[in-house]
């Protein structure tokens, strides 16, 4: 990555859901390669643990809730004050529910609002928030969607649908601000090890694997990697796509 390390040197990075897993992975990626970068997440422990390889001035934690309005724009004022307009977007921000999966017929509505409003309303909120200054300056967002939308897990249907509507989302906001400078892809990761992956049966983790014809399940920072490309000018020429990130488990 030594040859990556400035390639962010000036610019400023939001990500959500930056306590952990992917976004912690985004977030530290980023920074090694010069970027500031604000992050939001519920868990203040996990924020200061992403954090701690970062140069002091160089980021920014705020914890809070990315379904309530106000506090994004809290997060975002407060990125802005801190470090000036953002440059890049990573929405990472997701939840499946997981421990309330079943059947479709047998779901509530409630669940349904809590998993549209994490996985979809939040990102849509703060993009809605970045957009006028990125439409004055350029830059790039990167949604973060699931290989759910693609596959279309059964016992998840909630969350199927919100990461697909990211990625419509994608396609309708990068064609809208494609005229101004800014790119906006979406990432589709597949089994990645995260907290939320330890929720998953190992059974069906094994079965995962097994299915995936590169043969393991992927690191947080494999996620990363593919966030940064994505973020950078090397990708200025690619807008609207959605990239799926799970070792070949679904080709399209």
């Amino acid at each position: 990555m030594n040859h990556l390390s400035h390639r962010f040197d000036g610019k400023v990075a939001l990500v959500t859901a930056a306590g952990n897993g992917i976004g912690a992975a985004c977030a530290r990626r980023l920074s090694a390669e010069g970027a500031s970068v604000a992050m939001i997440d519920l868990d203040a422990a996990g924020l200061e643990d992403t954090a701690r390889e970062m140069s002091m001035d160089r980021f920014l934690t705020v914890t809070g809730d990315c379904t309530d309005g106000e506090m994004l724009r809290d997060f975002h004022g407060k990125a802005v004050a801190k470090f000036g307009p953002a440059d890049i977007l990573v929405n990472n921000v997701g939840q499946s529910a997981r421990r309330r999966a079943g059947a479709f017929h047998l779901s509530e509505e409630e669940v349904w609002r809590f998993v549209i409003e994490v996985s979809l309303m939040a990102t849509m909120r703060l993009t809605r928030l970045v957009a006028p200054s990125m439409r004055e300056r350029g830059g790039a967002i990167v949604n973060m969607s699931s290989d759910a939308a693609f596959v279309g897990d059964a016992g998840l249907v909630d969350y199927a649908t919100a990461k697909m509507g990211l990625v419509g989302f994608t396609r309708a906001l990068a064609r809208e601000l494609a005229p101004h400078g800014v790119t906006v892809n979406a990432v589709a990761p597949g089994a990645v090890r995260t907290k939320a992956h330890d929720e998953v049966p190992k059974e069906a983790i094994e079965r995962i694997r097994q299915t995936t014809p590169a043969g393991f399940v992927a690191e947080p920072e494999d996620v990363a990697g593919v966030v940064s490309f994505l973020a950078s000018q090397d990708a200025r020429f690619i807008t609207g796509q959605t990239l799926l990130v799970d070792g070949g488990r679904w080709m399209i």
